[in-house]
Parts: C-alpha cells; structure tokens; sequence
C-alpha cells in the first residue's frame, strides 16, 4: 500500500491527513511527488491529484469547483477530508492501542467529531487562508509549518533539499500523530471518569465532592451535573497529598461558584497553617481556586473553613 502527498512545501493539511492514515495503515509507504503516474498508482493520495473521491482514496480539494464543506460552512481541506472519512476510525485504533479501550461506534464518531471541532477544522481553515484566530505565530499550523527547510537549508543542501524535506516530512507526521493520540486519550479518559466521579462521596450536605484520585476530569461532569457542589478535595496519588478545588462556572476561565477564602490567597506551609489552624496545610493559590494539605483530615477542616467563610 502506497500513500502519495505532493513533494515541495508540505502544509499542516497534508502531514495530519497522512499521520490518520498511517495510524490505520502503518505499513503503507510514503511517496511525495506530483508525478501524474505515481499518483494514480498510488491506494491514496493526499493534497494532490486534483480528485476527491474517498472510495478511491482520493482527498484533494485544489480541483477547479471543489465546494466540499462541513455544516457549519468551514471548508475542507485535506486533513478534513481525511479525517471525515476515517477519523471515527482512526479514534477507535487510538482508543484501543493506548488506552486499552473498545469504543462504542458512537463514541467513536463523537470523538472524531469533536477532534474535528478541536483541532482540525484550524489545519483546514489555515490551509485555505481563513484562519483568524491562531495564537500568534505559534498556532499548530505555523508549528508544523517551521519543520519545513527554509532558504539557508535548500542553499546548504542543494540538491540533497528533497530528502531533508522528506524527513522533516515524518517529523511534522509523527507531532501530529502525537497530538491525535493525547486528544483520543484525553476523551477516552474523560469517558472512562464520568461514573468515577458520578459515583464519587458527597460531604457538608452536598457542596463538597470528595474523588479518590485528583487526576479524574472532574470539571465538566460537575459543572453540568452537580449545581450544588462548591468544592470538590481530592487525593493527588503522585504527590501524595489532597487538594481542594473550586467548581469553574465555565471552562475558559477560572471564574469558580465559590472562591476559596481571600485571607488564605497565597499563603504556604506555616503561614497557611496558622491562618486555618490546619497544621498540615500546605499552600493557597493566590487566585484563590486550589489549596491543599498533606492529610484528609486536613483538607476536610479546610473545606469546611471554606465553606463558613461564604455564610
């Protein structure tokens, strides 16, 4: 099996469609070229050909009329248009290898999808020139785009240039591969947490939520779930030691249902410990949203000190 892209620059589109690829079909070989027969010789060609056609493992969207769009009117290129075939897939193979996991069909789906939202409409809408809102010139895109050789390279490398590109090539399509598989384990785990934390002990009459690990994605499931918890204590298992969190509102900020006590802000060991009367406590976050101490029984007397100061 043969996987062809164009040769030359290679864009953030191209190198995530051939790394969802190579996730399914990790013994196809890699060919970057714009030779016409290499090219319909090949099981798939990637950003090149001027066809889009999945059943033929065609996915390019350069063709004079191509219109091909999401619902939401984001157009594809071919990170999309790859990934719209073959991301539930590609999530599944993910899903399993790393996590250990047999996802549902749905889920599956639900994930790509989410992927998609996340991450890859950025590539397509880069590679088209629509994208307004990477952050500086450090976006994934842009990232990608700097394995590319620059001017001093092609002068160092003469013609040598088409093998040091190659090679940046698979550099840029192992990252991304990299990114697709923390973003498949990020929501596998989030899936995989929802009945730890639906199950987890409710103390103080029901505003405080104690989870036996503080690594579980707790925040989501809480926030739209559990509208009378303030704070949730956990026990980080790495660091042995329990926490106390705030309940964010919202997850682009740290605006929290109830902040921790002001008198506490920034205070460590000592300080922290003569403010609360916890001798073990450790220290407060100055915004005010994480604290912890070394026991239970210490996160418990601060939770409800917390929970005092609101009254």
């Amino acid at each position: 099996m043969v996987i062809v892209t164009h040769s030359g620059k290679f864009h953030a589109d191209d190198a995530w469609a051939v790394a969802a690829l190579k996730v399914l079909f990790p013994e196809a070989g890699l060919v970057r070229t714009r030779d016409t027969a290499a090219i319909e010789a090949a099981d798939f060609a990637v950003d090149v050909g001027g066809i889009w056609d999945p059943a033929a493992g065609r996915f390019d969207h350069h063709q004079k009329g191509f219109r091909g769009a999401r619902q939401s009117g984001v157009p594809y290129a071919s990170a999309g248009l790859v990934w719209r075939e073959y991301g539930a897939r590609c999530v599944s193979a993910l899903a399993l290898a790393h996590c250990g996991h047999q996802l549902a069909d749905d889920k599956a789906r639900e994930m790509a999808y989410s992927i998609d939202t996340d991450v890859v409409q950025y590539l397509d809408l880069s590679d088209v020139g629509a994208a307004k809102s990477a952050p500086g010139g450090y976006g994934l895109s842009a990232v990608i785009s700097g394995f590319n050789p620059n001017w001093l390279d092609e002068q160092r490398l003469g013609d040598g240039a088409d093998a040091y590109r190659l090679q940046q090539f698979e550099r840029a399509v192992a990252v991304l591969t990299d990114i697709m598989v923390n973003a498949v384990k990020y929501r596998v785990g989030a899936l995989l947490a929802l009945e730890q934390v639906r199950q987890a002990e409710v103390l103080e009459d029901g505003k405080v939520l104690f989870l036996k690990n503080a690594a579980l994605p707790w925040s989501q499931v809480v926030r739209r779930e559990m509208p009378k918890v303030l704070f949730v204590i956990s026990h980080s298992i790495a660091e042995q030691r329990y926490l106390i969190s705030t309940v964010p509102v919202s997850p682009d900020n740290f605006d929290a249902r109830a902040d921790l006590p002001e008198a506490w802000a920034g205070l460590r060991d000592a300080e922290l410990a003569a403010v609360t009367g916890v001798p073990d406590a450790g220290f407060c976050h100055n915004g005010r949203f994480i604290a912890s101490a070394k026991s239970y029984e210490g996160i418990r007397t601060m939770a409800s000190l917390a929970l005092r100061a609101l009254e």
